[in-house]
């Protein structure tokens, strides 16, 4: 079973997160670079910023067209 990511670590740069073996980086373990943590690369709102990107902007009716063109009809 893989080990929960966690969200806020205190000392992300200490740690490889490559995998779900969050090796140190003294001791990698699978890697030749280390991976960073998505904190350090986004800042510390990352999760909210990714769960944006993941909503749609658009979602589909139940005919399947998007809410903002009206007078398009399915095919």
């Amino acid at each position: 079973m893989a080990k929960k990511f966690p969200l806020h670590p205190a000392n992300p740069e200490r740690i490889c997160w490559g995998c779900d073996q969050f090796c140190a980086i003294t001791a990698m373990a699978c890697a030749n670079e280390r991976s960073p943590h998505p904190a350090e690369l986004f800042g510390d709102d990352w999760l909210a910023w990714g769960e944006q990107q993941l909503a749609p902007d658009n979602p589909p009716t139940a005919s399947g067209q998007p809410t903002d063109h009206p007078t398009r009809h399915p095919v």
